[in-house]
């Protein structure tokens, strides 16, 4: 096949190239030479992956840019807030070494400022940077050291440097988010807009040791390297869901204000993403400008509205946010309250008001006449409502996530006709409307020559796509029978190793030390070819080809969260299905605590440890997971014992087709940690994991498992965790002051922080809420256990 279509191949490209392209490619660029856009040429990296040239951001208005040939991704750009004229436009590398970019009024747009008395070269390297250096190989100027709103990997971001997003999808001029390091040292994302600035990344209210950054290195450098992995001079680090496969990426600041790492797919010839920084977009500082609410449609895909009583400033630019349609008065008896649940307003506070009464706060928003709402907010340490009169009305969303309400102020004259709107925000944010650029070109009269070349261009371009579009077909049928091969890129893009079912039987020694059974299959201990400890678990058979079992095994591979268990490979000979992941040196959370290894302080590290991974399966991750067999035997901990969640993914790799908010085919899960749903047959959503969250909680601070003394369910006996939770409430609610006394594992006693233990069976028993939708998300749950100590405002 292959010997057959080489020949053919050879004299299609021949063809093909013996016609002019639409642009020439130049190498470099010397003294005294330009690139001007009538005679399109771009400067090419020596791999090709870059190109150099003008680029259109407009009608007849362009940039001088660099972006990825295979998708002309824009990764740089020169003038990208004064775009030059289609004509008489032109990049110049002057004799004396410096570099311009010229209007068609011969004026000045942008220039490197360089001097040099030596010859000199433009090159545009393999790495995306364009260096322009001298005989003696000295770098006078590269576009690394001024990037816009891109970092490629090996480009530093420095004290002296920030990215910038664009102002839309369309419009590539400056936009109001930041990438840059503050004065502490920190690496932050601020929103930076037309009026007022914020920081919002990483959550303002926190110090940096709360959020795992150090302030003591003034470095201030951050590097991303060409496997996926970020790091920070703050001790910021990440590393891509696709970690370790050699492929195109970028990290690109959005206009949206999301900072997000993109990796090049070249199967499905496009960019995904394999990290970001905010997984909740409505929480990005002015997303929907000032009196606007952010709230989520679908997923993590959000829409903006005006509040009740206001409009849009700019019908194309939610930036500029809402303006009221109305005049307030200072008079406290001309205005009333309208109530909007779960809805913040982040900032604006003109104090903090603790333990305020709901009568106190609104008579204090009353008579305070720049006062436009006032937030409400249960404090769970101090058990006490607080209040925050909100003098500006900015970075406000509405998640049920959130616990609190705001209360709006509007005149009483027009109270009547907001209350209906109050339910009906449905104004989409797509942030794609365009600002017009600060200038405009007119186009010339129409000339017949002109018109005559466009159309023999478009002639021969019409024939290069011919000639590409038969070399496609021809690449297409070759590929067919190399499947073997794509299956080997997929395991390169996803980052993890496939593994022979040899190999790991030699790994396990022929599957000899079972360290653990669950409901999907037996746990075995191995060390690999690399001297590596790992877990191995093998999986029941199941009724799944090898093409859907590697896409989901392709899911949980790129799940990657410090509280969740890491996969290292996978098997798939035959019906063998395996799974490999890192081996945890202390077990199991129910070894832990049937041997009593754990004191107070670790078993609440544990709790918070469990939650976080949790939510981030049910609401951060890119590709959100039920766990459905949330237990103590699927709590690994390491040799810290700091807790790793495990299993997590299997019920959806065993029985494909199971969508996360619909019923479930059978039940799922261990007795004594099950919800009231699946006895019920009730739909599952993530509230399934809450409340067996609830339960292991319980059981971490009682020491009693939910499991023993077993009864028949049919028999109309009551469920045997439901015996557990109704005796800690019956302690909870009887007379005796110390009733924590009375339930903690009495291997802690005399050493436990109660008020502790109590935060943690509190916020237990409203896991285990017979009704849903009166338990907590897992999100709200770590909120709960941070609370007491962070202020929310």
């Amino acid at each position: 096949m292959k010997s057959m279509a080489s020949p053919v191949l050879y004299l299609i490209l021949s063809l093909a190239f013996s016609f002019p392209l639409s642009s020439s490619t130049l190498d470099a660029m010397s003294k005294g030479t330009s690139l001007s856009i009538e005679k399109p040429e771009v400067l090419i990296s020596p791999n090709g992956a870059f190109s150099a040239g003008f680029y259109s951001v407009g009608d007849n208005a362009f940039c001088f840019a660099i972006w990825f040939s295979n998708s002309r991704t824009v990764v740089w750009m020169a003038n990208r807030d004064q775009p030059v004229n289609g004509k008489r436009s032109k990049l110049s590398l002057q004799k004396n070494g410096n570099i311009l970019l010229t209007d068609a009024g011969k004026f000045t747009v942008w220039a490197t400022n360089t001097v040099s008395l030596s010859s000199v070269q433009l090159s545009l390297y393999n790495t995306g940077n364009l260096v322009l250096r001298n005989l003696e190989g000295v770098i006078l100027w590269e576009s690394f050291d001024s990037p816009t709103d891109t970092l490629l990997p090996r480009q530093q971001l420095t004290r002296n440097t920030k990215l910038v997003s664009s102002s839309s999808h369309t419009n590539y001029s400056s936009g109001f988010y930041e990438l840059f390091y503050d004065n502490d040292n920190l690496l932050r994302l601020l929103f930076n807009g037309p009026d007022v600035s914020s920081i919002y990344w990483p959550d303002p209210w926190l110090v940096s040791w709360e959020t795992g950054r150090t302030s003591y290195n003034n470095s201030r450098i951050a590097v991303l390297n060409s496997l996926g992995n970020f790091s920070s001079s703050d001790d910021f680090n990440f590393m891509s869901n696709d970690y370790g496969a050699m492929l195109h990426r970028r990290l690109t600041l959005g206009y949206d204000g999301n900072i997000q790492l993109y990796s090049w797919e070249e199967e499905r010839q496009t960019w995904v993403v394999s990290w970001q920084a905010i997984q909740r977009p409505c929480t990005i500082h002015g997303a929907c400008g000032v009196n606007g609410l952010c709230s989520y449609v679908t997923g993590s895909s959000r829409k903006c509205s005006c509040l009740p009583g206001y409009k849009m400033k700019s019908s194309t630019d939610w930036s500029y946010g809402c303006e009221p349609e109305f005049d307030l008065s200072c008079n406290k008896n001309e205005s009333d309250f309208l109530l909007l649940s779960h809805v913040e307003f982040y900032g604006y506070d003109f104090g903090l008001f603790p333990n305020y009464t709901f009568d106190q706060c609104t008579n204090l928003c009353l008579q305070a006449c720049n006062c436009r709402a006032f937030q409400y907010t249960f404090r769970y340490d101090t058990g006490s409502w607080n209040c925050y009169p909100k003098t500006l009305l900015l970075n406000g969303y509405h998640s049920s996530y959130f616990i609190g309400d705001i209360y709006l102020k509007l005149p009483k004259s027009k109270y009547d006709s907001y209350v209906n709107h109050a339910e009906k925000f449905s104004l989409v944010c797509s942030n794609e409307g365009t600002i017009e650029l600060a200038r405009t070109y007119v186009k010339n009269r129409e000339n017949g020559a002109v018109k005559f070349m466009l159309w023999f261009a478009c002639g021969v371009g019409g024939l290069e796509v011919i000639c590409i579009f038969v070399v496609w077909c021809l690449l297409i049928r070759t590929q067919k029978s190399l499947g073997a091969d794509k299956q080997g890129y997929v395991i390169a893009a996803t980052g993890f190793k496939s593994f022979t079912y040899a190999e790991l039987k030699r790994a396990t020694k022929g599957f000899t030390e079972e360290i653990g059974r669950g409901a999907w299959g037996a746990v075995y201990k191995g060390v690999l070819s690399d001297k590596r400890v790992a877990a191995i678990k093998r999986l029941n058979e199941a009724d799944q080809g090898e093409g859907e079992f590697l896409a989901e095994v392709s899911i949980i591979g790129r799940i990657n969260h410090m509280n969740l268990i890491e996969m290292w490979g996978y098997c798939a000979n035959g019906k063998h299905r395996l799974l490999v992941y890192e081996y945890m040196e202390h077990g199991s959370l129910a070894e832990n605590l049937s041997i009593g290894t754990l004191d107070w302080k670790k078993r609440f590290e544990i709790a918070q440890g469990i939650a976080k991974g949790l939510a981030y399966l049910h609401e951060e991750c890119l590709e959100w997971v039920l766990h459905c067999d949330v237990k103590p035997q699927n709590i690994l901990l390491d040799s810290n014992y700091h807790p790793k969640v495990a299993d997590f993914g299997l019920s959806k790799l065993q029985n494909r087709g199971v969508i996360p908010n619909s019923t479930f085919s059978k039940m799922r899960g261990t007795r004594g940690y099950m919800a009231p749903e699946w006895i019920f047959n009730l739909p599952i959503t993530s509230k399934v994991d809450v409340y067996s969250y609830g339960i292991v909680v319980l059981e971490m601070v009682t020491g009693k498992s939910p499991t023993r003394s077993v009864h028949d369910i049919n028999e109309g006996v009551e469920i045997e965790h439901e015996r557990l939770v109704t005796w800690v409430r019956e302690k909870k609610n009887g007379e005796v002051a110390n009733w924590i006394e009375d339930i903690i594992d009495p291997t802690m006693e005399g050493r436990c922080d109660m008020g502790k233990m109590e935060i943690l069976v509190e916020m237990a028993l409203q896991c285990v809420e017979e009704d849903k939708d009166t338990r907590p998300t897992m999100s709200q749950v770590v909120e709960m256990l941070l609370y007491h100590e962070n202020d929310h405002h």
